[in-house]
């Protein structure tokens, strides 16, 4: 874990760092100006890394940048420059100040996630002490004793600096060099380095009789006592890098404890279905997990710019397909253009919505806190995420391969949307989802069965009751409502038993997590409700044994990319 410190005037970029970040399980403080960085820096010695953007309110991020090059303590921390706006000369200055890296927006995680590798490899504060075991080795001191020498060099700074303060008044240079080099002398003796440079700097000031330049420089004694402080307790974590979730935590857990406790004290349901309806018929738009849409946010300028990286959002995020895919329907009937078919393609739907459209409704998109998706041993957004990547994929695959090319589109687009409803649940109940999870792991119960206990409905009844309220392409509700029951579909059985397949199969190869218990005993392909669907588009000669083989090795291929240990063009 690191402790990030964002600089940086768009509140988009700031929400798209902060995503990243968290999924990194880094800590992250965003400010606006030279002034809100440099301060939060003094205050908060243990920034591992700063990222700036150029283009700030007042102050220039190259001002902060050669600020903290001329200070004592703070000109090795590591800083990478992350612009929307890169000139010849800019990319020049700051290359020759030797910043870590110099990067163009927008953020790619990867190299974000590189970087700070990079800052974590030989970290900038251990570079101010001398090691304890180099320290003992050299002195054949005890790591003990010498742990005591630097908490008494704590004491001494607060009372050295104490001392100065008074002798400053007088301005009297004789006893206040006498008392720096008592400072620097303790510092050598316990291997503060960036003390003793630190007590060379002030000293340069009383040299030159600077003495508001002296009186301004004590308060760098402070920082080194912060310094110190934090060396001697390194997992200590300040204050402003707490989350807003630690430090609302008490809120937080009486939220929580309403519905941990709601079994055990009897009060389930907590809600009904009937105050769920006005919850999601309140709602304007499909709820987006927050860090997805603020990527999708810095990508949608409204510029006329390529629609690729837009699209290539839209068709990884279940969220994002579905807001997509109302609004161009929407427009569509506004529009009164030509034909009855709903658009069914994320692809279509980008074109017809454009960049400005895009742009306008990015600014306006409802959220949900990737954070509430986290339900220990498995529950997460990435696992939740894969899980709904791999139905899509996987259910493309399965339309390739049953020579279905017809369906292929919707058979992925139904994939990425089946699991609608635990978004909703997010969104209105932050902590329902994984309250409902404990109890079905505690319980043995199905998943659903625990929903209805806790909700009084399933999270897939919360999908299609959205769906048909905010016009959701009809084909793609008919998958909401049969996906369990796909011989009951009295529309779109296909379509349907293709979704239905694909899930199962990802369920019993753990590729993702979406809540269900995985089914490590499944039964034969050849006996499910999906097959049945589905043996009349095959030919009699048909070799379902290989063809289930084959689902299987794609089920673990597939897995394998999306955590990421192999590398591979989306289909």
């Amino acid at each position: 874990m690191a402790n990030i410190l964002l600089v940086d005037s768009d509140e988009i970029a700031q929400r798209a760092m902060k995503g990243i970040l968290g999924r990194g399980d880094h800590r992250f403080v965003a400010v606006d100006s030279v002034a809100e960085a440099w301060n939060f820096i003094r205050r908060n010695v243990k920034v591992d890394l700063v990222i700036l953007e150029l283009k700030l309110k007042g102050e220039g991020g190259l001002q902060l940048i050669q600020r903290l090059k001329a200070d004592c303590f703070l000109s090795s921390i590591p800083m990478v420059v992350y612009t929307a706006h890169a000139d010849r000369e800019s990319v020049k200055t700051v290359l020759q100040i030797k910043v870590q890296n110099f990067l163009l927006k927008p953020y790619r995680e990867e190299a974000v996630y590189a970087e700070i590798s990079r800052s974590k490899e030989n970290p900038w504060r251990l570079k101010l002490f001398e090691s304890a075991k180099s320290f003992c080795a050299r002195t054949n001191l005890p790591e003990e004793k010498f742990r005591r020498m630097l908490v008494g060099m704590c004491a001494t700074l607060e009372a050295s600096k104490e001392v100065l303060v008074g002798l400053t008044k007088k301005q009297e240079i004789e006893p206040i060099e006498k008392e720096l080099d008592r400072l620097s002398k303790l510092a050598r003796m316990v291997g503060a380095h960036g003390i003793v440079a630190c007590v060379q700097e002030l000293k340069a000031k009383v040299k030159t009789v600077d003495w508001p330049g002296f009186e301004a420089n004590l308060e760098a004694l402070d920082f080194a006592a912060g310094l110190l402080f934090n060396h001697l307790k390194p997992s200590h974590c300040p204050e402003d890098f707490l989350s807003e979730a630690e430090i609302n935590s008490e809120k937080e857990a009486r939220e929580r404890a309403l519905w941990e406790n709601a079994a055990s004290e009897e009060r389930c349901p907590v809600i009904g279905w009937e105050q769920l309806q006005r919850e999601i018929d309140k709602l304007s738009d499909c709820p987006i997990v927050d860090s997805i849409a603020a990527g999708f946010q810095m990508s949608a300028t409204g510029h006329p710019t390529s629609l690729s990286p837009l699209l290539d959002l839209v068709r990884k995020d279940p969220g994002l397909t579905a807001q997509i895919l109302m609004s161009a329907n929407k427009l569509k009937k506004k529009d009164k253009e030509e034909g009855d078919s709903a658009i069914e393609e994320s692809r279509m739907a980008v074109g017809l919505l454009g960049e400005n459209r895009l742009a306008s409704l990015a600014a306006g998109f409802v959220t949900v806190e990737e954070r509430m998706f986290d339900a220990p041993p498995h529950a997460s957004w990435a696992n939740f995420r894969m899980f709904q990547l791999g139905t899509a994929r996987l259910a493309q695959f399965v339309c390739k391969y049953l020579e279905m090319p017809n369906l292929e589109a919707a058979a992925y687009t139904g994939g990425l949307l089946h699991d609608l409803g635990k978004i909703l649940l997010i969104h209105l109940h932050p902590f329902a989802f994984q309250a409902i999870l404990q109890y079905a792991l505690q319980t043995g119960v199905k998943l659903e069965t625990a929903e209805r206990f806790f909700i009084g409905a399933s999270t897939q009844e919360m999908a299609i009751y959205f769906a048909e309220k905010h016009g959701l392409p009809r084909r793609f509700t008919n998958v909401l409502r049969w996906m369990h029951d796909p011989e009951d579909a009295t529309e779109d059985a296909e379509l349907v038993a293709l979704v239905s397949l694909a899930r199962d199969l990802c369920r019993h190869n753990h590729v993702g997590f979406a809540g269900d218990t995985p089914q490590d005993n499944a039964i034969s392909l050849a006996d499910t409700p999906e097959w049945r669907v589905l043996r009349s588009r095959v030919y009699l000669n048909f070799d379902l044994k290989k063809f289930e083989l084959q689902a299987h090795r794609e089920c673990l291929e597939l897995k394998r990319e999306l955590l990421g240990l192999v590398s591979k063009n989306d289909q």
